[in-house]
């Protein structure tokens, strides 16, 4: 399989084995109006397979979703074929509007225009709770 190397964007790699899809979805790449390629099962030394997401266009990206889904991502920015900068997106302290409580009496339920905000509590077990009823969120 031949995939183009691209000229001007961002390699987003490392990402869990089949955990590809559903970031291309939580970023929404899929609107955007250029190239954008996800390698799924790549061979990988350091993680025996990862996925690969491939953006042909220098875009914001939301590091808190990515740090959310998959905290082991790399970020590889590419300029005139090569890249200019790498970092790593780490576990947030805090995420806002990347996942909804499923308390049915905290306030967010009732308040429907206030943020859901949850804030990380066990940093081992990537666990986050609700920062109004201090809801866990499950798995």
């Amino acid at each position: 399989m031949n995939i183009d190397s691209i000229k001007n964007g961002i390699v987003i790699d490392h990402i869990q084995a089949k955990k590809g899809l559903e970031i291309y979805n939580a970023l929404n790449l899929g609107e955007l109006d250029c190239s954008v390629a996800i390698i799924t099962n790549a061979r990988s030394e350091k993680m025996g397979k990862k996925d690969i997401i491939k953006i042909d266009k220098n875009i914001d990206l939301n590091l808190d979703i990515l740090g959310y889904l998959d905290s082991n991502i790399t970020i590889n920015i590419i300029k005139d074929d090569k890249r200019i900068e790498k970092y790593h997106v780490k576990l947030p302290k805090q995420i806002t509007n990347i996942i909804k409580c499923q308390n049915p009496r905290c306030i967010t339920s009732i308040e429907r225009k206030l943020d859901q905000i949850f804030i990380l509590s066990d940093e081992k077990k990537k666990k986050y709770r609700c920062k109004y009823c201090e809801t866990l969120k499950e798995d």
